[in-house]
């Protein structure tokens, strides 16, 4: 069968082509912006890539189009689509049809950390020797690929709450069914498509409906939406996680990098890691209540985290010129960036850190997060805010607010310049965006050698 994908550099879209690949179909698939690492791996997988979305693309016509959710009508593909007659399906409803019939799933969904927590969660799967499927919105580098469909029952989902399609409002996780659920966490996000967030929690509650009185879900007791949400109705046993919860944590260094895991009271082992943070110490003991729901106990979960490695793009080091030490990371809302610069600060104490900030993501554009945007970086030495053309609200307020100093720049080479003039020896800086942000990463640290 001859697949072909409309925004397949997506994250989601991009691991959905290599499960398809798999699983002896043809994929191919066009976006408006091919760029690394998603289009490296489809490359790799042998899947035709194809720049824009030109109708021509889909001609001869697939057997099947599968459109993502960043497409809407009046896009050229979306509406030969329609005008053709071709058949087509949302990414979740695929996903469900082929891949998911019969599995055990397990879903990680919450505003932050779901990348990191279901990569941890398959990891831990694998190592129990469980031979997991996943699909992950990231590349995971303990398997250097985002997606595939694994040899036995268990599969681990990304489960997002941002909606299937432009004829599918309902939320992605809904088609997913999972029998094991992880609730991370629940902030207000996605303000393109959510007026507030009574609308997400109702979308997180769609979730839990679906989840068997046979099931599990677990989720931290520090989370009022969540608890609101729970609220709603629960049918199925709930185990919970942090202060007073039933797994807790005792830190053994300050940034998160070593920690006593508990479950019951019990001591069960300690988590020696490469990953700093609480909210790294949080999505662990998420994982860990979720592998041992199918029969992996704590103990060896464990020894899987102490072996785990971070999925790219989350505080990723992408360079080290001169004593410079430069970090590539997700992070696009304030709570997430708060929580990335306290970990890193705690791990480097006293040393001059730079956080270079992209407000790329729907929510940012629309400024939903801007009140939270100044207190988020005090951890930093100095912030530099990037300006991209259309922003709607104005930066140049936010960076004044800013408990350290922040300045806005509106090019690339203004950003790289600053950090030229600023960073010295020791000094670590952190590259915060949801894109590719035009390369800057490689820019400066080539900027840097000279």
């Amino acid at each position: 069968m001859h697949i072909h994908i409309l925004g397949i550099c997506g994250t989601f879209m991009g691991s959905l082509a290599v499960l398809a690949k798999e699983l002896g179909h043809r994929v191919t698939g066009s976006d408006a912006n091919v760029y690394p690492p998603m289009s490296t791996q489809l490359e790799a997988q042998g899947i035709e890539l194809m720049q824009g979305y030109d109708p021509a693309h889909l001609d001869p016509a697939p057997d099947l189009v599968v459109v993502g959710n960043a497409l809407s009508r009046g896009n050229p593909a979306v509406e030969h689509v329609l005008n053709k007659g071709l058949p087509y399906v949302s990414g979740p409803q695929w996903l469900a049809d082929h891949v998911l019939q019969g599995r055990w799933v397990m879903a990680v969904a919450g505003t932050h950390g779901k990348t990191t927590t279901t990569s941890m969660l398959a990891w831990v799967l694998e190592h129990a020797g469980m031979s997991p499927g996943f699909l992950i919105g990231g590349v995971p580098q303990n398997f250097g690929i985002s997606a595939r469909l694994g040899g036995t029952p268990f599969f681990v989902v990304e489960a997002d709450e941002y909606d299937s399609a432009f004829f599918d409002k309902r939320s992605k996780f809904v088609h997913y069914r999972p029998r094991t659920a992880i609730l991370n966490n629940l902030e207000f996000d996605h303000a393109d498509i959510f007026p507030d967030l009574p609308a997400i929690e109702r979308q997180f509650h769609h979730l839990v409906r679906t989840i068997p009185g046979e099931g599990l879900i677990i989720h931290p007791t520090t989370e009022p939406a969540l608890v609101r949400v729970l609220e709603m109705g629960c049918w199925t046993p709930v185990q919970t996680t942090g202060e007073g919860g039933q797994w807790q944590v005792r830190l053994l260094s300050e940034d998160g990098s070593r920690f006593e895991v508990r479950f019951d009271g019990k001591v069960q082992g300690t988590v020696e890691w490469t990953l700093t943070g609480q909210h790294n110490v949080a999505n662990a003991l998420a994982t860990l209540a979720a592998a041992r729901h199918v029969g992996v106990v704590p103990e060896l979960g464990i020894a899987a985290l102490s072996a785990f490695r971070n999925v790219k793009r989350r505080m990723e080091k992408v360079a080290e010129v001169n004593g410079v030490t430069i970090y590539d990371d997700f992070a696009h809302h304030p709570t997430a960036i708060a929580t990335t610069l306290d970990g890193l600060r705690k791990r480097v104490g006293e040393a001059p850190v730079i956080a270079i900030i992209e407000p790329r993501s729907n929510s940012m554009k629309l400024g939903a997060h801007r009140d939270g945007l100044p207190e988020s970086v005090a951890q930093a030495d100095q912030v530099i805010w990037y300006a991209p053309p259309n922003l709607g609200w104005d930066l140049a307020a936010t960076a004044a607010a800013c408990p350290v100093p922040a300045v806005v720049c509106d090019s690339l080479e203004a950003i790289i310049e600053r950090v030229k003039g600023q960073a010295r020896p020791g000094t670590e800086v952190v590259i915060m965006s949801n894109g590719g942000f035009g390369g800057l990463h490689g820019k400066l640290a080539k900027a840097l050698e000279g």
